[in-house]
């Protein structure tokens, strides 16, 4: 993590102090490059200031020869000195006395480099006397300014006459001007870093071997009477848990959202629980080859590699034999160990983080959700897989799912209802029958969103290069609802994107009323596939008021509107986000977007990881937008059920081009 840091922090400042070299009047970005090396000294130890230290001087060089090495150099002082004082809990005083202990020193080591190297001394005092003179020359020109420029150069020139004087007095004015600035800046960061974070849930000791015992041993594993709370809460997650897993066994979990079926992969990962014991051989090894492997909720949140190749080995042992293609292949990526990690898509990213899991060749595989985001033959591929991982290599399985198929082949079914293990119902495992819903009626309105020709390419004119689109044409009404289907990679978050105007097609049109959609972003409003990621403020509250622009001085009842129009309690202002379950947060992201007035709604996979309850809420809700708000929707999802009462149209995807279906796919689908 410190390197990783360190390393983040050293380009960051790197880059700024080039900028202020190469751009004129953009010194003052020396200041701004010091917030990064003081986050590194805040946060972490010296070492780690060293080696950004070290890294940033290094980049700036290369990139811009000895111009940028003061920059960089004064970035590293300012926010060394700032970052280790706010880092030991002193004030700006404390910052004050430093300053002014470090002045006399720095100013008679820059006067001895600068007596040392006379040629450069020279150079340096005849720019800045040639600039001041030019300068009041201009001024000069005005008349009633002629004396105070001859003043102001004449003065000067004493000054540099006495340069041995003026370079302390200079560094000395610089450096509590510049410890002022990046004490205000980092104390903004860290402030807003510190509302932002939330703790690891994997964090804590860990628990279920011997005291001294670091053998990896992660199974079999057994769980009495387990019940655990979060820190800071009074509710427990779990209580009385009895589970045991063996080697070879494939268990799944279910249960509804907030139900505790994530808590339970964490526990298993190896976190201690808050009462009960977990009792294995040795260690969990979470991590470690031979160990326990996690496969997330969000794939992208465990994807470290710029090449997919890369990704599969990231953190392995130096000289692990890892066959990269076959495990491709096993997943469903064969052939694109070559390609950029950021060019996949969703469903793609999942199956991704299962290849480089099963690269550590887990005795102990935890897959929360791992086939949410994955089309309906991928998902029957690797459900097949976790199968054949446990039964034919011998390695326990525990799959957490929503989906009453990915049970089947199960040797065991643990139904977690708030928090405490029950017998699942055969009612739920068939999922029953669902009601039926309104089927939303056609859209008559006029043309509102319109795709021309548009085609987009990833990477375009490099080896990299992938098409993410090709030659789409489709018009959305007013008040129209379109749900687009599709495979994995075929598209379908290119295509929000470009409907959002986040990303501009590298050929063709996206017009909303006839103007391009990327000049009026905000318009058409995108629900991510993960709300969590659009979700950043730390309370519900605080949230929506900051998607209506109130969040310096909160209009209450606008933010109860909001939340009360996508079927929330008003009373959860004060709600931590993170105590919310998959579909509150969904709901609350709606709420931010909903509150900005947007002309179209374009939501990427909004079903993804809800249970049942919550998905057809989610489908309600935003049927009654459609009618009663007449919001123009586009869905973009793998979950048909009940699509028909929120669209009235379908077109699918595949491979980057579109096509119109008949409306009976919606029934086909939920078939």
């Amino acid at each position: 993590m410190e390197l990783a840091t360190a390393g983040v922090m050293a380009a960051m400042t790197a880059g700024l102090g080039v900028l202020a070299t190469v751009i004129p009047a953009a010194s003052a970005l020396t200041f701004v490059g010091a917030v990064p090396m003081g986050l590194v000294a805040y946060r972490h130890r010296l070492r780690a200031l060293l080696g950004a230290s070290v890294a940033a001087t290094v980049v700036a060089f290369a990139l811009a020869g000895t111009g940028a090495l003061a920059g960089v150099w004064a970035g590293v002082l300012l926010g060394g000195l700032v970052g280790d004082v706010r880092r030991r809990g002193r004030g700006g005083f404390t910052a004050a006395l430093y300053v002014l202990l470090a002045v006399p020193v720095l100013g008679v080591l820059v006067d001895l480099l600068l007596l040392l190297f006379s040629q450069t001394r020279q150079l340096v005092l005849d720019s800045v006397a040639n600039s001041v003179h030019g300068a009041m020359e201009m001024l000069a020109g005005f008349a009633p300014f002629a004396d105070l420029a001859a003043d102001v150069d004449a003065r000067t020139q004493t000054m540099i006459d006495y340069w041995w004087l003026t370079v302390p007095a200079v560094v000395g004015v610089s450096l509590a001007f510049g410890t002022w600035v990046t004490w205000s800046l980092l104390g903004a960061v860290v402030h807003r870093m510190e509302l932002a974070a939330a703790p690891d849930p994997l964090q804590g000791p860990a628990t279920g071997q011997q005291p001294g015992d670091d053998t990896v041993a992660p199974v079999p594993v057994s769980l009495e009477r387990v019940g655990f709370t979060y820190p800071g809460t009074e509710r427990a997650v779990l209580t009385d848990v009895d589970l045991t897993v063996r080697p070879g066994e494939l268990v799944a979990v279910v249960g509804a959202n907030g139900s505790g079926k994530s808590t339970l992969l964490r526990l298993l990962a190896g976190r201690a629980p808050s009462h009960g014991a977990v009792l294995r051989p040795g260690s969990s090894g979470l991590g470690a080859h031979g160990g326990t492997a996690m496969i997330l909720q969000r794939p992208e949140s465990q994807i470290l590699g710029v090449r997919v190749a890369d990704d599969v080995v990231w953190g392995l042992p130096e000289g692990t034999a890892v066959d990269v293609d076959g495990l491709l292949r096993t997943v469903g990526l064969a052939g694109m160990g070559d390609r950029d990690t950021s060019t996949l898509s969703g469903g793609e990213l999942q199956r991704l983080a299962v290849a480089a899991a099963l690269a550590r060749r887990p005795a102990l595989l935890l897959s929360d959700e791992s086939t949410a985001m994955v089309d309906a033959e991928g998902r029957q591929q690797l459900v097949a897989l976790l199968g054949e991982l446990a039964h034919t290599h011998g390695i326990a399985v525990v799959h957490v799912t929503h989906r009453a198929a990915d049970t089947v082949g199960a040797d065991h079914v643990v139904h977690l209802v708030q928090g405490r293990v029950v017998d699942a119902p055969a009612a739920w495992l068939s999922e029953g029958a669902r009601p039926a819903l309104t089927p939303a009626p056609p859209a008559t309105g006029r043309p509102l969103l319109q795709l021309r020709g548009v085609s987009h390419t990833y990477d375009v004119s490099s080896p990299w290069a992938q098409r993410g689109l090709a030659e789409v044409d489709l018009t959305v009404r007013e008040g129209e609802g379109v749900l687009v289907v599709g495979g994995n990679g075929s598209g379908k978050s290119t295509l929000a994107w470009v409907l959002a105007g986040l990303v501009q097609p590298t050929a063709g049109q996206c017009l909303l009323d006839g103007r391009p959609v990327h000049e009026q972003v905000g318009a058409v409003a995108l629900a991510f596939q993960h709300a969590r990621l659009q979700v950043l403020r730390p309370t519900v509250g605080a949230d929506v008021a900051a998607a209506t622009g109130t969040e310096s001085h909160p209009d209450w009842s606008a933010v109860g509107e909001a939340l009360a129009a996508v079927g929330l309690d008003p009373l959860l202002t004060a709600r931590p986000v993170d105590q919310l379950s998959g579909g509150q947060l969904r709901r609350v992201a709606l709420a931010g977007l909903l509150a900005n007035r947007p002309r179209v709604l374009v939501l990427d996979e909004p079903l993804a990881g809800l249970d049942v309850p919550s998905q057809r809420g989610l489908v309600e809700l935003l049927a009654r937008l459609r009618r009663e708000a007449g919001l123009t929707v586009v869905v973009i999802s793998h979950d048909l059920d009940g699509m028909e009462a929120v669209c009235s149209r379908t077109v699918r995807l595949h491979r980057g081009r579109l096509s119109d279906e008949p409306r009976p796919v919606l029934g086909e689908a939920r078939r």
